[in-house]
């Protein structure tokens, strides 16, 4: 008798298996499925877990082959019909019209924005001369990133500064010593660089930056042949004056800053040193990549990072020099006012 009920226990124990898709064979191990079923939903209650994971990627693998059967088709539809390709919808794509937004063609507006202070600077009467420092005694990460930004800006030195006073003695010093701007890096308390403060010498203005996402040389991944990975390419980078790429500062105020990130500069490039120096203006966000081309053949070219990396956040933008106390603000950044609306852009 309790053999006939443990053949019955054994047969719907099979029968219950086998219709939820597990093989009845008792030889092999219960962890194969009978059928391969493509449905998201039925793979999701397998228990097999590395099936689930092939499962999941034949799944993925078949819908981006369909995805680009689909997106093949479209382009040949564009082109048999002679339409154009739609542009995709972007924060960018759908920006309100600012109107400070400067027209090159405005003679005006022109003559006003080359009447400022760096005129002088970004025409070559004055070469640039940048000293660099921080607010207080630097640290590990503050030291490394004041040496990426020397190797970055070509005529720029390094004070490594204790309790000097910024307004009374290290501006007026700048100015005697034929400094045309001064860049303070801002150290946080956990001794991380966090900020950033721009000086245009002798008469301003001054643009405080927030930093983020710093990155060195030797954090970057690296790119290109073996030959051009080696940390050695990477460090001996020359002194050569780099191009200067500027994009998107389209604004009355983006204009502005982006000259004073011009004057920091030599305007006249090396082009044998093959560096190439990109402020490119995103929402808002700055960013700073510092490239060097290398030529492969008369046909091929290829760049490498040489670092650093790093993100620029305008905060405020003072009329003259450094001031924190009777100091003219021309912008302060606000957050609740001007991050209401993600299609309003003050760059």
């Amino acid at each position: 008798m309790e053999e006939v009920q443990q053949s019955k226990s054994v047969r719907e124990t099979a029968t219950h298996l086998e219709t939820k898709g597990f093989t009845k064979n008792p030889t092999r191990p219960l962890l194969k499925p009978a059928t391969v079923e493509s449905d998201q939903s039925s793979i999701s209650r397998h228990r097999n877990r590395l099936w689930r994971i092939q499962q999941y990627q034949k799944l993925k693998r078949s819908k981006n082959k369909a995805k680009k059967q689909r997106r093949k088709q479209r382009e040949i539809a564009r082109k048999r019909d002679g339409t154009a390709v739609p542009q995709p919808r972007t924060i960018e794509s759908m920006r309100e019209v600012d109107d400070t937004r400067v027209n090159i063609d405005d003679g005006e507006t022109m003559e006003d924005i080359e009447a400022d202070e760096m005129q002088s600077a970004l025409l070559g009467e004055t070469p640039a001369k940048v000293l660099l420092t921080t607010n207080r005694p630097p640290r590990l990460a503050t030291r490394r990133l004041l040496r990426g930004l020397r190797d970055v800006i070509p005529e720029s030195q390094t004070f490594w500064r204790a309790q000097v006073s910024l307004k009374k003695t290290l501006i007026p010093g700048c100015i005697g010593a034929g400094f045309t701007d001064l860049v303070v890096v801002n150290q946080g308390a956990r001794g991380v660089p966090d900020g950033l403060l721009l000086t245009h010498l002798p008469d301003g203005p001054t643009a405080r930056f927030k930093l983020t996402s710093v990155k060195y040389w030797r954090d970057l991944k690296s790119t290109g042949d073996k030959k051009s990975r080696t940390d050695i390419n990477r460090r001996s980078s020359t002194r050569h004056h780099p191009e200067l790429i500027l994009k998107n500062f389209d604004t009355r105020l983006g204009t502005t800053i982006s000259r004073m990130l011009t004057s920091l500069f030599p305007q006249q490039p090396q082009y044998t040193g093959r560096q190439v120096v990109t402020l490119h203006n995103q929402r808002d966000f700055i960013f700073l990549r510092r490239h060097r081309y290398i030529f492969r053949n008369s046909e091929r070219v290829a760049i490498q990072e040489l670092g650093p990396r790093l993100t620029l956040k305008l905060r405020s933008l003072q009329k003259g020099t450094f001031s924190s106390r009777f100091g003219e603000f021309i912008w302060v950044h606000q957050r609740h006012r001007m991050e209401a609306n993600r299609r309003r852009f003050q760059l």
